[in-house]
């Protein structure tokens, strides 16, 4: 299935994962957050913060098709 990923903070690399544009991503069905972050290089323990279509979700949230994916590490005060 094909996902969009957008990474803020320190998680943002422009060749895999950019604040400014989502970057397509090719998972399998059945795919969750965690198993993006893994894909991605990113430490799930890492992830403060996760979006799935605008709305908060969880490292373990099933991915569906078309899904629109934001990361974020722990910042600040968080």
């Amino acid at each position: 299935m094909k996902i969009s990923v957008k990474c803020f903070a320190t998680m943002a690399e422009a060749h895999q994962c950019d604040y400014r544009q989502a970057s397509p991503h090719e998972l399998p069905n059945g795919a969750t957050v965690k198993d993006l972050a893994k894909v991605l290089g990113i430490a799930p323990e890492e992830v403060k913060l996760v979006f799935v279509n605008g709305k908060g979700a969880e490292l373990d949230t099933v991915l569906k098709e078309g899904d629109q994916v934001g990361l974020a590490p722990a910042t600040g005060g968080m």
